[in-house]
């Protein structure tokens, strides 16, 4: 089985969305729609696919801006982590930034927290429950295609932040350490920003996992 993912950046703080499917499956899911739901909307039509449900890693505002006319258009349940659906429910009361939105708030369809087994469109995705930029911080893991989405847990060179509520860095640590040492190295990852890049590229050369190799 091949994976085929269609990433979309979206948004004035440029969040990736994922577009994600079996190759050649009529069924698909969308990873953390953030913003421009239009632009996301009309990748889905393009890609000839039905939306069969939206997961999100956790739920800042620039990761779930786009969820509810998302959702309402596709009609696909959305998966959000247990911990944080009060986010999802009041977006605006969680936005630290003037000027930004407004977003419709969204009451979650499914909670995950962490060790639950996903059967969607065609794909196994175990759910890793990986908090520290977040509390309720979720990373899916496609089973069998070494692929993951690590919202903003882990990017290419960097990790994520842990200055905003709930985060804790040491917390953050543990998390990427559980899936460098859970997951084969050539896993890809499909972060919440910037690019596509690696578990054993990021052990390698991220200068903030050095303490790991300590």
């Amino acid at each position: 089985m091949t994976l085929d993912v269609q990433m979309l950046t979206v948004g004035p703080i440029a969040e990736n969305c994922f577009l994600v499917r079996r190759e050649g499956s009529g069924r698909a899911l969308i990873v953390d729609p953030g913003e421009e739901p239009d632009r996301i909307l009309d990748a889905v039509a393009e890609m000839g696919a039905r939306i069969e449900a939206i997961l999100l890693t956790h739920c800042h505002f620039d990761h779930i801006g786009a969820v509810s006319p998302v959702a309402t258009i596709t009609g696909a349940p959305v998966y959000c982590p247990e911990f944080e659906t009060s986010l999802l429910a009041d977006i605006m009361a969680y936005v630290p930034v003037p000027g930004i939105g407004p977003y419709e708030s969204y009451e979650a369809d499914e909670t995950v927290t962490g060790g639950e087994t996903l059967e969607l469109a065609d794909l196994a995705l175990d759910v890793i429950s990986t908090p520290g930029h977040s509390p309720g911080h979720v990373t899916y893991s496609v089973r069998g295609e070494e692929a993951i989405f690590s919202g903003d847990l882990l990017f290419q060179g960097s990790v994520g932040r842990v200055d905003l509520p709930g985060g804790d860095g040491p917390t953050l640590m543990r998390s990427i350490r559980t899936l460098l040492e859970s997951l084969p190295p050539e896993t890809g990852v499909y972060p919440g920003h910037m690019g596509v890049t690696t578990l054993g590229a990021e052990r390698a050369g991220n200068p903030f996992l050095a303490e790991l190799s300590e």
